[in-house]
């Protein structure tokens, strides 16, 4: 059988997807439940838009209210940027001041939710939600690739899974769309339970439990009760796909809908031996009942087995078969700044400052180790949300870290303990992240492999652009 490399999937952030969004004004208004505050003759809509810098024409703007902004003070401006309707919570407008179609409602943010669960049921489309501590991204690439052979697949680019950014996704989707991947995220009890009735997922994958999010929920139980949300609308029709090798998942009880486990271990549905690790690739045998298949994923790290075993149990749910797949993973786009590879400047960068947890910071630091090269030099930064578990965590990093590199570097409010848990003189610490980078120069020599990680907010990615540049 022969087959087309041609990329099938789509990303929400691409300059050139054509969006078609399929609803009417009438669907829009009545949905939304506002009030036609002002009625304009232009009634044309085509995607939505939160920021006034980005409008386009015939754009509906929705103003968004937070602690530090109010969208509803900048109508005027939406319109005259070729909005053709805003959808408002406030009046901070005299009507004759506006040309365009304006609607209030009680809360925006409800609003926007309640409009995209309607436009998700409307289109009728496949949807997989994903969420997890670590690994959603990661995983979300996978699936789409697996998917995209045989189905025309959408996927977001970047972190759009709350309660903003995932109801932005459905409603940039249209019926040329098969099967959509979603990512569901949180950061406390009842938020996914939120974007599972806006998503309403057929398939859901649960990637792990660890300590992200510990600092608002406490406890590992109570992060998995959070993450279970996800199920909150499930039937007999619905499946559920987790990671059977993370201790709290791998004793979850079918209730009234169906769990696929996935792991190493010979029990579950879809399991993987015989892994060979690559500097550029990940190559394991997949065992499904008596039939094996050899996979070779381009994406480095044994971590990336565990994901590619729920896309598989996925793609296998949605009828796809593992030719397929195996050609679907051509067509893989991996998100930047997760354990993206740099050569420059006669040194080897490993760039995965996308984020950080106790979890995903060892499966980096055993990629570093298997890298063939120079000295192996770690700079981690910070990892947040940890809550009263943060020094512990960042310990035993520094201590996991011990085996696997020759040189850590350091600068954040736990450096310290990262010091203390590495435990050996070759540690370096800084008291900024300006200073480490201003003294990049006196550190790295020709042939050094150079893990650089930390939470996404720490902006990491400023020390990798130092080491390119």
């Amino acid at each position: 059988m022969q087959f087309s490399s041609i990329p099938h999937i789509i990303e929400i952030i691409n300059e050139e997807r054509v969006k078609k969004l399929e609803l009417t004004f009438k669907e829009l208004v009545e949905t939304l439940e506002g009030d036609i505050i002002v009625e304009g003759n232009n009634k044309s809509f085509n995607s939505f838009c939160t920021d006034t810098r980005k409008i386009e024409n015939n754009n509906v703007f929705l103003a968004l209210k937070g602690d530090n902004f109010n969208g509803n003070l900048y109508v005027r401006e939406a319109m005259e940027k070729g909005a053709s309707i805003a959808i408002v919570d406030e009046i901070n407008f005299n009507n004759d001041e506006i040309e365009g179609t304006v609607i209030k409602v009680e809360n925006t943010y409800t609003a926007l939710l309640n409009l995209a669960k309607f436009y998700r049921k409307k289109l009728g489309i496949k949807v997989v939600g994903i969420t997890g501590s670590t690994g959603k991204t990661s995983t979300k690439d996978l699936v789409a690739a697996l998917l995209s052979y045989k189905y025309k697949v959408f996927k977001t680019k970047g972190n759009f899974n709350n309660h903003i950014g995932l109801p932005l996704m459905i409603l940039s989707l249209d019926s040329s769309i098969e099967v959509a991947i979603l990512e569901l995220g949180m950061s406390n009890a009842g938020e996914i339970h939120t974007l599972a009735d806006c998503a309403r997922p057929d398939v859901a994958i649960i990637t792990n439990i660890g300590l992200s999010h510990i600092e608002n929920l406490k406890t590992k139980e109570n992060i998995l009760k959070a993450k279970m949300e996800i199920t909150d609308f499930f039937t007999k029709d619905n499946i559920l796909i987790v990671n059977g090798e993370d201790d709290c998942l791998k004793n979850l009880k079918e209730e009234s809908f169906k769990i696929i486990k996935t792991g190493y271990d010979k029990i579950y549905s879809f399991n993987a031996d015989s892994i060979i690790l690559g500097e550029e690739t990940t190559s394991f045998v997949l065992k499904d009942g008596n039939e094996k298949q050899q996979f070779t994923l381009p994406m480095v790290g044994a971590h990336n087995v565990l994901n590619a075993l729920l896309g598989i149990a996925v793609a296998k749910t949605l009828e796809v078969n593992y030719s397929e797949m195996k050609e679907g993973l051509n067509n893989i786009e991996a998100t930047s700044m997760r354990l993206e590879v740099i050569k420059a400047n006669g040194i080897t960068i490993i760039n995965d400052c996308y984020n950080a947890s106790p979890d995903s910071m060892k499966a980096a630091l055993d990629v570093l180790k298997n890298y063939k090269g120079g000295r192996k030099i770690a700079i981690l930064g910070t990892m947040r949300e940890l809550g009263d578990e943060s020094s512990k965590a960042h310990r035993s990093t520094g201590e996991y870290a011990k085996e696997k590199v020759d040189i850590l570097i350091t600068t954040g409010e736990f450096k310290e303990d990262y010091k203390i848990g590495f435990n050996k003189e070759q540690v370096k610490i800084y008291k900024t992240k300006e200073e480490l980078i201003e003294d990049l120069c006196n550190i790295t020599k020709k042939d050094d492999v150079i893990l650089v990680k930390a939470s996404r907010g720490i902006k990491f990615e400023e020390i990798v652009n130092k080491l390119v540049n």
